[in-house]
């Protein structure tokens, strides 16, 4: 990968989320342990469309709503909402003791004090060489906390779930656990993200199955990087991602779609503490640059249905991302020939119902 993209985080042996030349080889086996308990029943093979998901729409025309379940807990009009635009905000979810016990969690994991398993830790790319020493100042974000228990406890609120399930069903996998902790932009705009489509990192669909959860753990508004949201674009496809042509340099995965209508209306995310925002994979979306002095927080999961199916990426757009989530793995935990589908099934964790194909 060229240097002008980024990389992650480069620290000192025994930092949490890293292995050591000595350990990986114990860590290797331990993953294939998990993957032995993991797999499912084999399931046929399913080829993606090159830039879209392989679903057709003519299941739906029956339904009146495409995106979300029939249960109690969204409102005819909140339900309608989010047929049209694909995401939803619901203010004031979460509570100030939960985020504070969260926040409190990602400060010990900065100080080393707690060291999960499979966790990555990662920087700006503009300040992964300037600060070795590990704070909450030089890590922007935690990724795949799946293994601390603290911190996932996000992914089984109950007060989450409720409305996971209105759009995924009863059988819920939570797939993806991220902690943001957005830093102050160094002056090179690196710490914006591009506008991208969440399903570019999926290899498992129906892409009406898998939802975010994403809140925020401050005031968040256009000051410190909201969330931009493109209304709508959840009902198209999935458009080719790569990195973007920023002279500022990029974050690793930080993917943008390469091409989409500028002019598409946006809609800039306004959130305080606890307000939390439910939005589909296919929507576009990104965050702009941190123009405070403070680091912008929020915690966020992917979940899906179970009954969601993995698909062969390959010769399709979503390959290069594959190849970069591959070789990092590789790197960091020394697995060879691991599929792109065995990372997220070791990534995955049932929180409510039961596990099937996921």
């Amino acid at each position: 990968m060229a240097s002008r993209f980024g990389r992650p985080v480069d620290p000192p042996p025994g930092f949490p989320g890293t292995t050591t030349t000595m350990d990986k080889a114990q860590t290797a086996a331990r993953l294939r342990v998990m993957l032995a308990h993991l797999c499912p029943p084999s399931v046929e093979a399913v080829i993606a469309h090159p830039t879209s998901e392989a679903i057709s729409p003519a299941s739906f025309l029956s339904q009146q709503f495409q995106y979300t379940r029939d249960n109690n807990v969204l409102s005819l009009e909140q339900r309608k909402f989010y047929e049209e635009n694909g995401f939803l905000v619901i203010k004031n979810l979460v509570s100030d003791a939960d985020i504070d016990r969260f926040r409190n969690e990602f400060e010990r994991i900065c100080r080393q004090e707690v060291k999960p398993f499979g966790l990555m830790l990662m920087k700006d790319v503009t300040i992964a060489k300037s600060e070795y020493s590990p704070s909450e100042k030089v890590i922007t974000k935690v990724q795949d906390f799946q293994e601390d228990e603290e911190l996932f406890r996000y992914c089984s609120l109950p007060e989450i779930l409720k409305y996971v399930e209105c759009f995924t069903g009863p059988n819920i996998m939570a797939m993806h656990t991220m902690l943001i902790n957005k830093p102050p932009d160094s002056g090179k705009k690196t710490s914006r993200h591009p506008m991208h489509q969440d399903l570019h990192y999926f290899p498992f669909r129906p892409s009406n199955s898998i939802v975010c959860a994403w809140t925020a753990m401050e005031h968040i508004d256009r000051n410190n990087g909201c969330l931009v949201v493109l209304p709508g674009t959840h009902k198209g496809i999935l458009k080719p991602h790569d990195y973007p042509q920023w002279e500022g340099g990029v974050n690793i995965m930080f993917h943008g779609i390469q091409e989409y209508d500028k002019n598409t209306p946006r809609v800039h995310l306004v959130m305080e503490k606890g307000d939390t925002v439910f939005f589909h994979p296919l929507l576009i979306h990104g965050s702009g640059q941190n123009k405070t002095q403070g680091f912008r927080k929020a915690i966020s999961c992917h979940f899906a249905s179970s009954n969601c199916y993995y698909i062969n990426v390959k010769d399709t757009s979503q390959e290069n991302i594959e190849k970069e989530i591959v070789a990092l793995a590789e790197k960091m935990f020394g697995v060879k020939d691991v599929a792109l589908k065995d990372i997220w099934r070791i990534r995955g964790r049932l929180v409510r119902g039961q596990r099937l194909n996921l």
